[in-house]
C-alpha cells in the first residue's frame, strides 16, 4: 500500500492553513500520566529509597531488595567497556573524542575590567556541582545520549555526574556502560521513570540531590522533570524528533528519502518534511520512498510517522523555501543543495544547520561533534543545543571604589526615591561623603 504523504504546494490560498495544521502538535500531558507522576514525586520526596526499590520493582519487574543492589559498580561499567568488539569499541571512542573537542571551544571563562575610578565590574564563571543524566534503558537505549550529555557536563568541570538509567526486566546494555565508563560518569543506579527524576531532584538516603536533570525519556519522565523545574534545574522538555530537508533538486533522492526514514523511524510522532521549488523532483523522492521502506525494519513507524505527520511541500523558490524553514524553526535542517554553503546565513531558526548534501543527519547524531541535544516544536526560535555553557553558572562581580560609590550613590538614590524604596536610597547614600 503507498504511503499516503501530504503533498502541499505554496501556491495553494489556504496553504498557511495546512502548514500550520501540519506543524501543529498537541503537546498537553496526559491527565492520567500527570496524576501518576505527582503521586510518585511525592512518595519518592517522602520515602525516598524504599518508594524508589517499590517503583522500580514494579515498574521494571525487577526483585531488588534495595538501593544498593540498584547501583553499578565501577568495575561493571569498565568491564563493559573492555568487553565490547573492537569495532565498536573504536567508533564509540572516536565519537566521544570529537563530541569533547567539539565541546571544549564551548568552554567559558570569567572577565572583568576596571573604570578610571578604581572601580571593577566583571563576571565570574563556575560549573554545577551535581548533574543527573537520564538515559532510556532496555532495548530504546541510546548511548550517544550518554556522550552528548555527559562529556559537556565533564568539560564545564561538573564535579559529580549521576547517571540513572532503567533496566526492564534486568536487561543492560553493555554499549550505554561503556559510554558511561567512557565520558567519566561517577554513579550509575538502574532506576527509570519519574521516581529515577524524583530521586535526583529531592535526593533520597543513597541518590544525591543534583542540580539538574539533563536526558531524554518518556511521557512520564518529560511529565517528571516538568514538575521537578525550580528544585532544580532541567535541560528542556523535548517533544518528537523533526527534520527538515531543503532541496533544490540536485540531491540524489534516494539519500533524501532515506535522511527523511532516520527521523521517521524514531517514533510515530516523528516529523519529516521535504520542501523543493521542483515538483519532479519531489515526484522522484516520494519514489524513493515506495522503493525503499519494504527492507526498513522500523517500516511500520516509519509508515505512521510519515502519514501522520510528514509533508512534500512544493515552493516557488528556495528563497521561499528559506522563508518557511524559517517559520518552522526545525530541531534539523537539512541543507540538500549544490551551493548550500551561501544560503547558511539566511537561515534564522534551527537547532542544528546539515550543509550540503554529504552532510547526513545520522552524522550529528552520533559523531560529528556538535551536540544532538537540540530545541523541538519550534523552540528553536528562543531556544540553543545542549552544551557546556548549560552546565555553568555565570555570577556577577562588582566592587566599587570610594571613588566610584560617590557617583553611583548619588544616581542609585534617584532611582530608589523614584521607586518609592527609601531604604534602599538611605543604603546607597549612607557611603556619601559629606
Amino acid at each position: 500500500m503507498p504511503v499516503q504523504l501530504k503533498r502541499l504546494n505554496s501556491n495553494q490560498a489556504d496553504f498557511t492553513r495546512q502548514l500550520d495544521a501540519l506543524l501543529a502538535f498537541e503537546g498537553a500531558q496526559d491527565a492520567n500520566i500527570e496524576k501518576i507522576v505527582v503521586d510518585i514525586l511525592a512518595d519518592v520526596k517522602q520515602r525516598g529509597d524504599a518508594a524508589v526499590v517499590d517503583y522500580t520493582n514494579r515498574f521494571d519487574h525487577l526483585q531488588a531488595r534495595d538501593m544498593a543492589a540498584l547501583e553499578l559498580p565501577p568495575s561493571e561499567l569498565a568491564a563493559a567497556l573492555r568487553g565490547l568488539p573492537s569495532e565498536r569499541r573504536q567508533a564509540l571512542e572516536e565519537a566521544a573524542t570529537r563530541i569533547r573537542r567539539f565541546h571544549e571551544k564551548q568552554a567559558q571563562t570569567g572577565w572583568t575590567y576596571t573604570e578610571a575610578d578604581g572601580t571593577l565590574l566583571g563576571q565570574m564563571v563556575t560549573p554545577l556541582d551535581s548533574v543527573g543524566l537520564y538515559v532510556p534503558g532496555g532495548k530504546a537505549a541510546y548511548p550517544s545520549s550518554v556522550l552528548m550529555n555527559a562529556i559537556p557536563a565533564r568539560v564545564a568541570g561538573v564535579l559529580e555526574l549521576i547517571m540513572v538509567v532503567p533496566t526492564p526486566g534486568g536487561e543492560k546494555n553493555p554499549l550505554v556502560l561503556a559510554a558511561a565508563a567512557l565520558a567519566g560518569v561517577d554513579r550509575v543506579f538502574t532506576i527509570g521513570g519519574a521516581q529515577a527524576v524524583a530521586a535526583l531532584a529531592y535526593g533520597t538516603e543513597s541518590v544525591p540531590q543534583v542540580d539538574k536533570v539533563v536526558g531524554p525519556g518518556n511521557a512520564y519522565v518529560a511529565c517528571a522533570k516538568r514538575r521537578v523545574f525550580g528544585v532544580v534545574g532541567i535541560d528542556m522538555v523535548a517533544g518528537p524528533s523533526e527534520i527538515l530537508v531543503l532541496a533544490d533538486g540536485s540531491a540524489n533522492p534516494d539519500w533524501v528519502a532515506m535522511d527523511l526514514f532516520s527521523q521517521a523511524e524514531h517514533d510515530e510522532l516523528a516529523q519529516s518534511i521535504l520542501i523543493c521549488p521542483d515538483s519532479a523532483y519531489i515526484d522522484a523522492v516520494a519514489e524513493s520512498i515506495e522503493k525503499l521502506l519494504p527492507a526498513m525494519p522500523r517500516r511500520e513507524v516509519i509508515r505512521a510517522a510519515l502519514e501522520n505527520r510528514g509533508a512534500l511541500i512544493e515552493v516557488r523558490d528556495l528563497d521561499e523555501a528559506i522563508a518557511i524553514a524559517n517559520r518552522v524553526a526545525p530541531e534539523h535542517l537539512e541543507l540538500a543543495m549544490r551551493d548550500a554553503d551561501a544560503w547558511v546565513e539566511k537561515i534564522h531558526h534551527a537547532g542544528a544547520i546539515f550543509i550540503g548534501v554529504y552532510t547526513s543527519e545520522a552524522l550529528g547524531d552520533y559523531c560529528a561533534g556538535p551536540n544532538h541535544v537540540l530545541p523541538t516544536s519550534g523552540s528553536a526560535r528562543f531556544s540553543s543545543p545542549l552544551g557546556v555553557y548549560d552546565f555553568q553558572k555565570r555570577t556577577s562581580l562588582i566592587k566599587v571604589s570610594q571613588a566610584g560609590a560617590q557617583h553611583l550613590g548619588r544616581v542609585a538614590g534617584i532611582l530608589a526615591d523614584g521607586e518609592g524604596l527609601p531604604a534602599h536610597a538611605c543604603s546607597a547614600r549612607y557611603r556619601l561623603e559629606s
